[in-house]
């Protein structure tokens, strides 16, 4: 009886499958018999609707092949599938036993209330609810519209793939990509692979993964390029919030200048678009490079680029712990600013400069670079050079304001303005020879001491060479043996060679 009962079953349940398999015709105005390669099919004509389960196929006219459950029809197709999926072509081939319908010219799949995507060639599977296109197509919802060669839509999920040469359009950006995908119903772009995407301004930005939130503008991302008006910035991830304008960019952060010949470097990265501000900390560090590769490097906490129309108004800002490397100069500072328009360096708060074997200070140090090199160098407030000769004397010069000009990398001379003074060493060589050989000896003659309102001190080598003083000068020499160590070192000195940047100090090593 059991067995009976199974039976039964089972052949219930075969019937209840194959009338689900079935294509059924529910109308057409005539009908008629036809045979085609030994096999007989219906051609119905007007007013023609098919029906299989929740899905109604309308069309002019059909070639219905009921023994293999296929129909081929023409004319005003119009294929509606539940409540929320609605099609319509000139032409359908459908395969009722895959449900897979081929619909080509003018096709129009519509998702109702999500998106819609317009094709001539799209392969409609019933089973995998999927659209699949070819030969180009586009889709279109209430904030993007999407052109690519090939794609798919999965309609459970309202995800669009799409493939070779997509093109996106949005009132607030275009993109290209080769591949991307696209959530129609979140709004939400998937990059998967290199995908420029350029603002309504013109700045563009290139991603290689993570998605873009369309609807909230804002983006989490994994290697790209975001393109400002001044800079290319590239990191290992960004943030991006197209809202606020506010965009950043992570891990082995790199910002290239498109004006100067310039790179910043840092572990993080900030960008405020309506601000034109750029920022950059974490092992932060500035390379320009100046001729035959010469580059001068800077690093400090936090490295701020201003962007501005006018020119006049751009700036590189450096803040806390500034240090300064190049083969020919070294510095330290709290703070610093770069001014592109003028090629001037600005140091503030302790400002030390090191050059060859000079030190120099003041209460805030600029220089003028021309050509990418060192034009001129002023110091303001308390200034103050010094170096140390063969023998460890130290010779110096004070001031209130001092001007260094430079021919080359060195100093050729330096003029003081406002109470100078200056302490030089004589220094003389002389040849002995002894038993072993001939020897050049350097021994000291003396030592010059000056005060002076003004001062010119030149220069041979990046060594002092002589002084000469304007308006009533007072002058002294004293021979070597005469010399106290109180008046040695003019007041003000501190000596600070230990703290001269190297390379390293200032070339960072990104986290």
């Amino acid at each position: 009886m059991i067995r009976l009962l199974l039976i039964f079953s089972l052949v219930l349940g075969t019937q209840f499958t194959f009338a689900q398999r079935q294509v059924k015709l529910k109308k057409a105005d005539n009908l008629f018999g036809a045979m085609k390669d030994g096999e007989r099919f219906d051609r119905v004509i007007g007013n023609v609707i098919f029906v299989q389960n929740k899905t109604t196929i309308y069309c002019d006219s059909a070639h219905f092949f009921k023994k293999q459950n296929r129909i081929e029809a023409f004319g005003n197709i119009h294929i509606t599938d539940g409540d929320s999926v609605d099609v319509v072509s000139h032409s359908l081939s459908y395969d009722g036993n895959k449900r897979i319908a081929h619909l080509r010219k003018n096709v129009v799949f519509t998702k109702k209330g999500i998106a819609t995507l317009y094709t001539d060639f799209l392969d409609y599977d019933r089973l995998r609810s999927e659209a699949r296109y070819f030969n180009g197509g586009r889709l279109v919802d209430s904030t993007n519209v999407l052109t690519s060669k090939k794609g798919y839509y999965d309609i459970r999920t309202n995800m669009a793939s799409f493939k070779t040469e997509v093109h996106g359009k949005n009132p607030e950006y275009t993109l290209q990509s080769d591949t991307l995908q696209y959530n129609s119903t979140t709004k939400i772009i998937y990059f998967r692979d290199s995908t420029t995407v350029t603002d309504k301004d013109g700045s563009t930005a290139v991603y290689k993964s993570g998605f873009y939130n369309t609807n909230l503008k804002a983006s989490a991302l994994n290697l790209g390029q975001i393109e400002t008006a001044e800079y290319k910035i590239k990191g290992d991830e960004y943030q991006l919030d197209d809202v606020r304008k506010l965009y950043q960019a992570k891990k082995r952060v790199v910002m290239t200048s498109k004006e100067e010949n310039m790179l910043i470097f840092g572990d993080n990265s900030f960008y405020n678009k309506q601000q034109g501000i750029s920022k950059v900390f974490g092992n932060a560090f500035v390379a320009k490079i100046g001729d035959n590769l010469d580059t001068l490097f800077i690093t400090a906490d936090t490295l701020v680029s201003i962007e501005n129309k006018d020119p006049k108004k751009k700036r590189l800002l450096a803040y806390k712990n500034v240090k300064i490397f190049k083969s020919d100069m070294q510095g330290m500072a709290d703070s610093l600013a770069y001014i592109p328009k003028d090629s001037t360096l600005h140091m503030y708060t302790q400002p030390i400069l090191w050059n060859n074997e000079n030190q120099m200070t003041a209460d805030s140090i600029y220089m003028v670079l021309k050509n990418k090199k060192i034009d001129r160098l002023y110091m303001v407030g308390n200034s103050f050079v010094a170096s140390q000769d063969s023998l460890r004397n130290f010779n110096q010069i004070k001031g209130r304001k001092m001007i260094a000009h430079f021919s080359g990398s060195l100093i050729n001379f330096v003029t003081v303005n406002g109470n100078g003074e200056s302490i030089y060493h004589a220094l003389q060589e002389k040849e002995i020879e002894t038993d072993k050989g001939k020897f050049l000896i350097t021994y000291t003659t003396g030592m010059n001491k000056m005060i002076c309102s003004n001062m010119r001190i030149n220069f041979v080598d990046g060594r002092i060479n002589n002084v000469s003083a304007y308006v009533q000068p007072d002058a002294t020499f004293t021979p070597p043996h005469e010399i106290k160590e109180a008046d040695r070192l003019l007041k003000g000195f501190d000596w600070k060679g230990k703290l001269r940047p190297q390379r390293q100090d200032v070339v960072k090593t990104p986290a």
